[in-house]
Protein backbone atom coordinates (compact mmCIF):
# COMPACT_ATOMS: atom_id res chain seq x y z
CA UNK A 1 0.00 0.00 0.00
CA UNK A 2 1.31 3.91 -0.75
CA UNK A 3 2.19 4.82 2.71
CA UNK A 4 0.42 8.25 1.62
CA UNK A 5 -2.78 6.10 1.54
CA UNK A 6 -3.15 4.78 5.05
CA UNK A 7 -1.59 3.81 7.85
CA UNK A 8 0.99 1.27 6.25
CA UNK A 9 4.39 2.52 5.84
CA UNK A 10 3.71 4.67 8.72
CA UNK A 11 6.14 4.99 11.82
CA UNK A 12 4.28 5.48 14.96
CA UNK A 13 7.36 6.14 17.80
CA UNK A 14 6.51 8.08 20.93
CA UNK A 15 8.50 10.49 23.25
CA UNK A 16 10.64 8.24 25.45
CA UNK A 17 10.65 10.04 29.18
CA UNK A 18 13.75 11.73 29.41
CA UNK A 19 15.55 12.95 32.51
CA UNK A 20 16.99 16.47 33.25
CA UNK A 21 20.21 16.94 31.00
CA UNK A 22 23.46 19.52 32.13
CA UNK A 23 26.31 20.37 30.08
CA UNK A 24 29.30 21.94 31.70
CA UNK A 25 30.91 24.33 29.52
CA UNK A 26 34.35 25.19 28.99
CA UNK A 27 36.66 27.42 26.96
CA UNK A 28 38.07 25.48 24.44
CA UNK A 29 37.14 22.00 22.34
CA UNK A 30 33.80 23.76 20.82
CA UNK A 31 33.17 25.47 23.93
CA UNK A 32 30.66 23.20 25.43
CA UNK A 33 31.04 19.63 26.85
CA UNK A 34 28.53 17.03 28.06
CA UNK A 35 29.20 16.30 31.70
CA UNK A 36 30.92 13.03 31.89
CA UNK A 37 33.22 13.95 28.97
CA UNK A 38 36.99 15.81 29.85
CA UNK A 39 36.84 19.26 29.88
CA UNK A 40 39.89 21.60 29.79
CA UNK A 41 39.83 24.70 32.21
CA UNK A 42 38.89 28.26 32.12
CA UNK A 43 37.58 31.20 29.81
CA UNK A 44 40.65 32.70 27.58
CA UNK A 45 41.70 35.97 29.36
CA UNK A 46 43.65 38.40 27.23
CA UNK A 47 47.31 39.39 27.94
CA UNK A 48 47.67 42.14 30.82
CA UNK A 49 45.04 43.41 32.57
CA UNK A 50 41.17 41.94 32.45
CA UNK A 51 38.89 44.36 31.54
CA UNK A 52 34.82 43.79 31.45
CA UNK A 53 35.21 42.12 28.15
CA UNK A 54 37.13 39.54 29.06
CA UNK A 55 34.88 36.42 28.30
CA UNK A 56 36.04 35.51 32.16
CA UNK A 57 34.98 38.99 33.54
CA UNK A 58 32.01 39.25 31.57
CA UNK A 59 30.17 35.70 33.32
CA UNK A 60 31.41 36.48 36.77
CA UNK A 61 29.46 39.34 35.95
CA UNK A 62 26.43 38.27 34.25
CA UNK A 63 23.17 38.48 35.68
CA UNK A 64 20.20 35.97 35.51
CA UNK A 65 18.58 36.72 31.90
CA UNK A 66 21.74 38.02 30.12
CA UNK A 67 22.45 35.66 26.72
CA UNK A 68 25.78 34.97 25.30
CA UNK A 69 27.35 33.81 22.48
CA UNK A 70 30.27 32.97 20.47
CA UNK A 71 32.05 32.30 17.16
CA UNK A 72 35.10 31.30 18.17
CA UNK A 73 35.76 27.65 19.38
CA UNK A 74 37.75 28.26 22.02
CA UNK A 75 34.99 31.29 22.71
CA UNK A 76 37.47 34.07 23.62
CA UNK A 77 34.77 36.39 21.20
CA UNK A 78 32.23 35.65 23.59
CA UNK A 79 29.68 38.53 24.00
CA UNK A 80 26.63 39.40 25.60
CA UNK A 81 23.36 40.01 23.43
CA UNK A 82 19.72 40.80 23.25
CA UNK A 83 18.05 37.58 23.54
CA UNK A 84 15.61 38.40 20.70
CA UNK A 85 19.59 37.65 18.73
CA UNK A 86 20.35 34.33 17.66
CA UNK A 87 22.63 33.11 21.04
CA UNK A 88 24.39 29.96 22.39
CA UNK A 89 23.84 30.52 26.27
CA UNK A 90 20.98 32.25 28.44
CA UNK A 91 22.22 33.01 32.43
CA UNK A 92 19.80 31.37 34.23
CA UNK A 93 21.71 32.41 37.82
CA UNK A 94 24.72 31.29 40.10
CA UNK A 95 25.66 28.59 41.85
CA UNK A 96 28.03 29.64 45.07
CA UNK A 97 30.29 26.34 45.92
CA UNK A 98 32.84 27.83 48.78
CA UNK A 99 30.62 25.77 51.15
CA UNK A 100 32.21 22.79 49.52
CA UNK A 101 35.02 24.83 48.67
CA UNK A 102 36.75 26.76 51.04
CA UNK A 103 39.89 29.66 50.67
CA UNK A 104 42.75 26.79 50.46
CA UNK A 105 40.79 24.53 48.47
CA UNK A 106 42.54 23.31 45.46
CA UNK A 107 40.78 23.97 41.74
CA UNK A 108 38.25 21.26 41.47
CA UNK A 109 39.06 17.89 38.68
CA UNK A 110 36.06 17.53 36.19
CA UNK A 111 34.06 15.17 38.00
CA UNK A 112 33.45 17.60 41.19
CA UNK A 113 32.85 20.31 38.74
CA UNK A 114 30.56 18.06 37.19
CA UNK A 115 28.75 17.26 40.95
CA UNK A 116 29.08 21.18 42.00
CA UNK A 117 26.91 22.13 38.70
CA UNK A 118 24.44 19.19 39.14
CA UNK A 119 23.98 20.17 42.62
CA UNK A 120 23.79 23.99 41.91
CA UNK A 121 22.37 24.88 38.46
CA UNK A 122 19.64 22.57 38.25
CA UNK A 123 17.45 24.22 40.30
CA UNK A 124 17.92 27.95 39.25
CA UNK A 125 17.29 26.57 35.75
CA UNK A 126 14.28 25.23 36.58
CA UNK A 127 12.71 28.11 38.25
CA UNK A 128 13.85 30.04 35.64
CA UNK A 129 11.39 28.61 33.36
CA UNK A 130 9.10 27.61 36.21
CA UNK A 131 8.88 24.11 34.55
CA UNK A 132 11.89 22.71 32.47
CA UNK A 133 11.40 20.01 29.50
CA UNK A 134 13.44 17.33 30.30
CA UNK A 135 12.60 16.40 26.96
CA UNK A 136 12.67 19.75 25.35
CA UNK A 137 15.04 21.97 23.23
CA UNK A 138 17.41 22.97 26.22
CA UNK A 139 19.51 21.40 28.74
CA UNK A 140 21.69 22.42 31.93
CA UNK A 141 24.70 24.22 31.77
CA UNK A 142 27.25 26.22 33.68
CA UNK A 143 29.92 28.11 33.31
CA UNK A 144 32.79 27.65 35.99
CA UNK A 145 35.13 30.23 37.01
CA UNK A 146 39.38 30.17 35.66
CA UNK A 147 41.48 28.69 37.47
CA UNK A 148 43.09 32.25 38.19
CA UNK A 149 39.96 33.41 39.21
CA UNK A 150 39.57 30.23 41.58
CA UNK A 151 43.08 31.01 42.87
CA UNK A 152 41.33 34.84 43.79
CA UNK A 153 38.80 33.46 46.03
CA UNK A 154 35.79 33.17 42.90
CA UNK A 155 33.55 30.10 44.02
CA UNK A 156 30.83 30.92 41.82
CA UNK A 157 29.20 28.86 38.72
CA UNK A 158 26.90 30.69 36.37
CA UNK A 159 24.14 28.48 35.50
CA UNK A 160 22.25 29.13 32.17
CA UNK A 161 20.29 27.12 29.28
CA UNK A 162 21.53 26.14 26.13
CA UNK A 163 20.21 24.46 23.26
CA UNK A 164 22.95 21.19 22.16
CA UNK A 165 22.92 17.84 20.01
CA UNK A 166 23.45 14.56 21.21
CA UNK A 167 26.89 15.10 20.52
CA UNK A 168 27.30 18.26 22.45
CA UNK A 169 27.23 20.76 19.55
CA UNK A 170 25.80 23.76 20.35
CA UNK A 171 22.91 24.85 18.46
CA UNK A 172 21.74 29.02 18.75
CA UNK A 173 18.26 29.83 19.51
CA UNK A 174 16.53 33.18 19.90
CA UNK A 175 14.38 34.31 22.37
CA UNK A 176 14.09 33.85 26.09
CA UNK A 177 14.32 30.69 27.15
CA UNK A 178 11.87 32.41 30.10
CA UNK A 179 7.89 31.52 28.68
CA UNK A 180 9.08 29.93 25.36
CA UNK A 181 7.51 26.67 24.32
CA UNK A 182 10.45 24.46 24.79
CA UNK A 183 9.30 21.45 22.31
CA UNK A 184 12.88 20.49 20.82
CA UNK A 185 11.46 20.82 16.91
CA UNK A 186 13.35 21.70 13.75
CA UNK A 187 11.76 23.68 10.74
CA UNK A 188 10.84 22.10 7.79
CA UNK A 189 14.10 21.45 5.45
CA UNK A 190 16.25 20.44 8.27
CA UNK A 191 18.07 17.03 8.01
CA UNK A 192 19.39 15.26 11.32
CA UNK A 193 22.50 13.26 11.54
CA UNK A 194 22.46 9.41 11.36
CA UNK A 195 24.42 8.34 14.57
CA UNK A 196 24.49 5.09 15.51
CA UNK A 197 21.34 4.06 13.91
CA UNK A 198 19.56 7.11 15.31
CA UNK A 199 19.25 11.04 15.53
CA UNK A 200 21.86 13.62 15.96
CA UNK A 201 22.11 17.21 15.06
CA UNK A 202 21.52 19.12 12.00
CA UNK A 203 23.45 18.27 8.95
CA UNK A 204 22.87 19.17 5.12
CA UNK A 205 20.61 17.42 3.50
CA UNK A 206 23.05 15.79 0.75
CA UNK A 207 25.00 14.53 3.41
CA UNK A 208 23.74 10.81 4.85
CA UNK A 209 21.07 11.31 7.44
CA UNK A 210 18.35 10.17 9.60
CA UNK A 211 15.36 12.14 8.88
CA UNK A 212 14.04 15.26 7.00
CA UNK A 213 11.82 17.79 8.52
CA UNK A 214 9.11 18.31 6.48
CA UNK A 215 6.72 20.46 8.94
CA UNK A 216 5.74 21.38 12.47
CA UNK A 217 2.45 20.58 14.57
CA UNK A 218 1.40 22.55 17.00
CA UNK A 219 -1.14 20.12 19.11
CA UNK A 220 -2.32 22.98 21.59
CA UNK A 221 -4.94 23.93 19.23
CA UNK A 222 -5.58 21.00 18.23
CA UNK A 223 -6.45 19.94 22.29
CA UNK A 224 -7.43 23.52 24.41
CA UNK A 225 -8.55 20.97 27.47
CA UNK A 226 -5.41 19.28 28.43
CA UNK A 227 -3.21 16.50 27.81
CA UNK A 228 -4.28 14.58 24.63
CA UNK A 229 -3.66 10.76 25.28
CA UNK A 230 -0.83 9.19 22.90
CA UNK A 231 -3.21 7.58 20.79
CA UNK A 232 -5.10 10.83 20.15
CA UNK A 233 -1.96 12.48 19.36
CA UNK A 234 -1.50 9.97 16.79
CA UNK A 235 -4.75 9.94 15.53
CA UNK A 236 -4.49 13.82 15.20
CA UNK A 237 -1.05 13.94 13.72
CA UNK A 238 -1.87 11.44 10.99
CA UNK A 239 -4.12 13.65 9.56
CA UNK A 240 -2.53 16.87 9.99
CA UNK A 241 1.27 15.27 8.87
CA UNK A 242 -0.08 13.40 5.56
CA UNK A 243 -1.06 16.77 3.57
CA UNK A 244 2.44 18.51 5.14
CA UNK A 245 4.63 15.57 3.42
CA UNK A 246 2.76 14.96 -0.02
CA UNK A 247 2.83 18.73 -0.46
CA UNK A 248 6.34 18.90 0.62
CA UNK A 249 7.58 15.53 -1.55
CA UNK A 250 5.07 16.83 -4.28
CA UNK A 251 3.04 13.43 -3.73
CA UNK A 252 6.11 11.16 -3.48
CA UNK A 253 5.23 7.08 -2.91
CA UNK A 254 7.68 7.19 -0.43
CA UNK A 255 7.13 3.17 -0.08
CA UNK A 256 8.72 3.19 -3.69
CA UNK A 257 12.23 4.64 -2.62
CA UNK A 258 11.84 2.37 0.82
CA UNK A 259 11.27 6.30 3.10
CA UNK A 260 8.17 6.24 5.67
CA UNK A 261 6.67 8.87 6.90
CA UNK A 262 6.42 9.76 10.63
CA UNK A 263 6.06 12.19 13.84
CA UNK A 264 6.75 12.78 17.18
CA UNK A 265 4.54 12.73 20.40
CA UNK A 266 4.12 14.52 23.54
CA UNK A 267 5.01 12.97 26.84
CA UNK A 268 2.94 14.67 29.66
CA UNK A 269 5.78 16.36 31.39
CA UNK A 270 6.28 18.09 28.12
CA UNK A 271 3.29 19.01 27.70
CA UNK A 272 2.96 20.04 31.31
CA UNK A 273 6.23 22.16 31.11
CA UNK A 274 4.76 24.35 27.75
CA UNK A 275 5.98 21.88 25.18
CA UNK A 276 3.28 21.65 22.23
CA UNK A 277 4.95 21.13 19.33
CA UNK A 278 6.43 18.31 17.26
CA UNK A 279 7.72 17.30 13.91
CA UNK A 280 6.57 16.08 10.73
CA UNK A 281 9.42 13.85 9.35
CA UNK A 282 10.81 11.46 6.97
CA UNK A 283 13.25 8.43 7.46
CA UNK A 284 14.27 4.86 6.64
CA UNK A 285 13.50 2.25 8.95
CA UNK A 286 16.13 -0.50 8.70
CA UNK A 287 14.67 -4.23 7.71
CA UNK A 288 15.22 -5.55 11.05
CA UNK A 289 13.71 -2.93 13.04
CA UNK A 290 17.10 -2.17 14.82
CA UNK A 291 16.78 1.56 14.17
CA UNK A 292 16.66 3.74 11.44
CA UNK A 293 19.08 3.73 8.59
CA UNK A 294 21.25 6.40 6.05
CA UNK A 295 19.60 8.97 3.52
CA UNK A 296 21.01 10.29 1.10
CA UNK A 297 19.61 14.00 -0.22
CA UNK A 298 16.48 15.84 0.24
CA UNK A 299 12.91 13.84 0.02
CA UNK A 300 11.52 18.13 -1.18
CA UNK A 301 9.88 17.49 -4.92
CA UNK A 302 11.15 14.16 -5.71
CA UNK A 303 7.57 13.54 -6.55
CA UNK A 304 8.66 15.06 -9.81
CA UNK A 305 12.13 15.51 -9.50
CA UNK A 306 15.30 12.91 -9.93
CA UNK A 307 17.23 11.31 -8.61
CA UNK A 308 15.62 10.30 -5.74
CA UNK A 309 16.99 9.96 -2.47
CA UNK A 310 19.18 6.90 -1.53
CA UNK A 311 18.44 4.38 1.00
CA UNK A 312 20.64 1.42 2.07
CA UNK A 313 20.32 -0.62 4.95
CA UNK A 314 22.66 -1.53 7.60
Amino acid sequence: MDPMSGEAGWLHPTTPAGSTRLYMVGAFVGAVLLLGWSAVAGWPIGAGRATATDPATLVANAAAGTCLTWTRPDAADLAAVDCAQPHLFEITGSADVSGQYPAAATFPDEPAWQKAAQAGCTGSATNYVGKLDPSGKYVVGALKPTSAQWNGGNRTLRCGLQRSTPAGQLLATTGSARGADQSNVFPAGICLALVNKATGGPVPCGNQHSYEIVGIVDLRGQFPDGYPPVEQQQTVLGKLCQPMIASYTANANLGADQLSATWDTIAQDSWDAGSHQVNCKIGALLPDGSGLGPVTNSVKGIGRAAPPPSTSGG
